[in-house]
Formats: structure tokens, C-alpha cells, sequence
């Protein structure tokens, strides 16, 4: 574990360096990020201009929801977020060839491979947006209560890195798979909001299949009303660990199938 933790410091430095050369790139990044955010935040005050409630939660509980749901993906987004490139080109191109030929473990060393600075700007948000709103909902605040709430958030990045992983590992069949990626990981939008503002269909797809209502809304009801740990923040740890355990099966699958480019 020390040998993992030492090589991903250092693939993380080189990757800050790259980053550093091109400050314009970098720059423009972080400006997108953050018209994507106001852009979301502004969504909400438009529903909220026309209703005093939505399915029961306030503008401040909604706020504080799609705040913590920010975290967890910009966790994801922060340390996993090479994943895209392996959908995209990285197989398609035949360069994946490099993590085969290395001595180390080829999923670690793609998602070591890239550190995403501008995710910072994505947890800066979603914890300003929760504190900004604390004050005015009544959470559910225990040391219990905390403990579990600290807990389920790296569990809750693990579901955006599970789907990551096993849509990429796609690529190792069809090339290509960032289409693929795009499709289901865009679907973090419902875990922004509560699930109770959908229909069934959607609530069990975002729930139980691609559960990214486990990565945003449960835990953060949690809470927000204390109940049903077991579910809200148990269900989070569980279904984590069960789509990691998919996914890295599916990548390893994908690894004895993976053809170089040209062969």
C-alpha cells in the first residue's frame, strides 16, 4: 500500500507540472466548471421562483442536496477522471499498450496517471453551498449522525468511479466507448435532486441500477432528516462496494480482450 500511495504522489506531481505549462487551458476549464454550476444553481431559483416547495423539501434543503452531491463527484472528477480517456482514444489508439508493458496494476496507473485540479472548484461549490444554506435547515447533527455522513462520501465517489470503470473497460470490445460513458454518467444529474420528484421507472433506474441517487440524495437526506440510516447511508457503503466488485470484474474481462492497434 505505501508503494501505491508513493507512486501515485509522484504520476500526481508530473501531472501538475503538465497542468502548469498550460495555465490558458487550465484557466478556461475553470470557467466552464463554473458557468456549468451557475447554470445549475440558477435552475433551481427558477423552479423556486414559481413554488414554495418541491415534493416537500424547501429551496434551502434542495440547495444543501445538490451541494453534497458535488462532492462526491468532484472527488471522482478530482482523482479518476482519466477513465474519459480510455473510453475515447487511449484503447482506440492502441495506447494502452504503455500500462501493460509497466509493473503496475493497469487500473491503478490509469486513474494515478491523471490528478484533475480543477475539481477542486467543484468541492469549493458543493461545500460553500451546504454551508451556505446550513443555517436555515434544521440537520440532523449527532456524532453519530457526522461520522456516518463523513463516511458515506468517499463510499459515495466510489459509485461515479465504479460507473467510470466499467463503461471505459467497454472500449476494450468496441474501442470506443466514451459515447457510452457520456450517456450513463450524465445521468448524475437526477442524484442533484430528491428522487420523490420522479416517476417510479426513473427512481428505481437512478436507485438500484445506475444508482447515482446513492451518491447524492440519500446520504444527504440523511442529514437532513435523520432517518433510515441503514438505508440512506448503509445502502451507499453496500451498492458501492457491489458496483466496484462489477466494474473491476468487467475491466479485468475487458483486459484479456483488449487488441493493440493494428493487430
Amino acid at each position: 500500500m505505501r508503494r501505491f500511495f508513493r507512486i501515485y504522489r509522484i504520476l500526481a506531481a508530473q501531472n501538475l507540472k503538465r497542468v502548469m505549462e498550460y495555465k490558458a487551458d487550465f484557466l478556461t476549464g475553470a470557467v466552464s466548471f463554473l458557468i456549468d454550476q451557475a447554470v445549475g444553481i440558477a435552475f433551481i431559483f427558477i423552479i423556486f421562483s414559481q413554488i414554495p416547495q418541491l415534493s416537500g423539501f424547501t429551496f434551502e434543503q434542495i440547495v444543501f442536496i445538490y451541494g453534497f452531491s458535488q462532492i462526491p463527484k468532484g472527488l471522482d472528477h478530482l482523482l479518476a477522471d482519466n477513465l474519459w480517456c480510455v473510453g475515447y482514444f487511449i484503447v482506440r489508439k492502441g495506447d494502452f499498450d504503455k500500462y501493460l508493458t509497466r509493473p503496475i496494476n493497469p487500473l491503478f496507473h490509469v486513474i494515478a496517471e491523471t490528478f484533475q485540479v480543477d475539481a477542486i472548484g467543484e468541492l469549493v461549490v458543493g461545500i460553500s453551498l451546504m454551508i451556505y444554506v446550513s443555517g436555515s435547515v434544521n440537520l440532523y447533527i449527532t456524532p453519530l449522525s457526522v461520522i456516518l455522513f463523513l463516511i458515506a462520501i468517499p463510499f459515495a465517489a466510489l459509485i461515479y468511479t465504479a460507473i467510470k470503470i466499467a463503461t471505459a473497460a467497454l472500449a476494450f470490445w468496441i474501442k470506443s466507448s466514451g459515447f457510452v460513458i457520456q450517456m450513463v454518467y450524465g445521468m448524475n444529474e437526477f442524484a442533484k435532486y430528491p428522487t420523490t420528484i420522479y416517476s417510479l421507472p426513473v427512481r428505481l433506474l437512478v436507485t438500484y441500477i445506475i444508482p447515482f441517487a446513492f451518491a447524492g440524495y440519500y446520504p444527504a437526506l440523511y442529514i437532513l432528516t435523520g432517518n433510515d440510516p441503514l438505508f440512506n447511508i448503509g445502502g451507499t457503503v453496500l451498492i458501492s462496494l457491489i458496483f466496484m466488485a462489477i466494474a473491476t470484474f468487467i475491466w479485468h474481462k475487458g483486459l484479456s480482450a483488449y487488441e493493440s492497434a493494428g493487430s
